[in-house]
């Protein structure tokens, strides 16, 4: 009687929750399912003035050169942007947690552009960075007799969004990085350092063995991050869609809403969701493969 009465106590309490997360969710992930494989204008349009197209949205997707520049984008700052930003934070995260003094304080400063809106620190790297005229790399490089570089112009632009927004993310992910140095057993390197291995050989041999959770998990968090690339991209081309910058996420949403102010797309919230379907689908292999890869030779503390 007394485990009846705690399992209605537990529904109970959870229900509210369930139906929550259900709304919030799983209807949207449902809903937007569905309408990948159906013709929508808009996505306010009342379910039954859908028209079943099948596989057409995705076949359409793959023929339109902006989705494909919008897929190279993405892969670009998923690989090159990911062993940048993960290299730079696990170096900060072995320097940081090797004693040395004011590393609190260089823990803040680092993290520091995470605490900055994602607006902020694109208007303050193209305003003040990146200007031609009185940005800080110009500067630096006219003050070596260097010449003035359109660093937002043909050929740079990607770059220097890729720039600008790996600059926030290091801090991040340098953090996750510490917490699992941090829980590391001193016994370990103590007795390395007793058989005269030098710092480089405890990296290799004690620390990087035992952060592979530590890396799986920053890999899918960096991977989530750039599916939902959209605010860089928007900033750095605010008028119309650029080949330059244009990411699935941006591309989708001029599906949906139309939103430059020189569309170049037709209103067609059938594709916009099947991008958002691939994308997700991408999040899910990403996971499943980092976890296959270093699931058989994980090294448990």
């Amino acid at each position: 009687m007394v485990k009846r009465k705690n399992t209605r106590m537990i529904v109970l309490f959870l229900a509210p929750a369930m139906l929550f997360y259900a709304m919030v969710f799983l209807y949207p992930i449902l809903r937007t399912t569905v309408m990948s494989f159906f013709k929508v204008e808009t996505v306010s349009q009342k379910v039954g003035d859908w028209k079943f197209s099948g596989l057409g949205n995705y076949f359409k997707l793959f023929t339109a050169n902006m989705f494909h520049a919008s897929m190279f984008n993405f892969i670009k700052i998923l690989l090159v942007g990911g062993v940048v930003v993960l290299a730079l934070a696990l170096l900060f995260a072995v320097i940081l947690t090797s004693g040395i003094r004011g590393k609190r304080f260089a823990r803040s400063v680092i993290y520091l552009p995470n605490v900055i809106s994602a607006v902020a620190m694109g208007t303050m790297w193209l305003n003040y960075v990146y200007n031609i005229d009185y940005g800080i790399f110009n500067n630096t490089f006219t003050m070596f007799g260097g010449a003035p570089v359109l660093w937002t112009g043909p050929g740079t632009l990607f770059w220097s969004m890729l720039i600008a927004y790996s600059f926030g993310m290091v801090g991040y992910h340098m953090l996750i990085f510490i917490s699992g140095i941090e829980r590391i057993g001193t016994e370990y390197f103590e007795a390395a350092k007793i058989e005269g291995a030098n710092v480089f050989q405890q990296f290799w041999n004690i620390t990087l063995p035992l952060l592979k959770g530590v890396m799986r998990s920053n890999v899918v968090i960096w991977t989530v991050s750039v599916t939902g690339f959209f605010v860089w991209g928007q900033l750095f081309s605010p008028v119309s869609l650029s080949f330059d910058t244009v990411t699935p996420v941006n591309y989708m949403y001029e599906l949906v809403f139309g939103a430059s102010s020189s569309a170049i797309t037709e209103r067609d919230a059938g594709m916009g969701a099947a991008i958002g379907v691939l994308m997700a689908a991408v999040v899910v292999v990403v996971a499943a493969l980092s976890t296959l890869i270093t699931r058989r030779d994980d090294v448990e503390l």
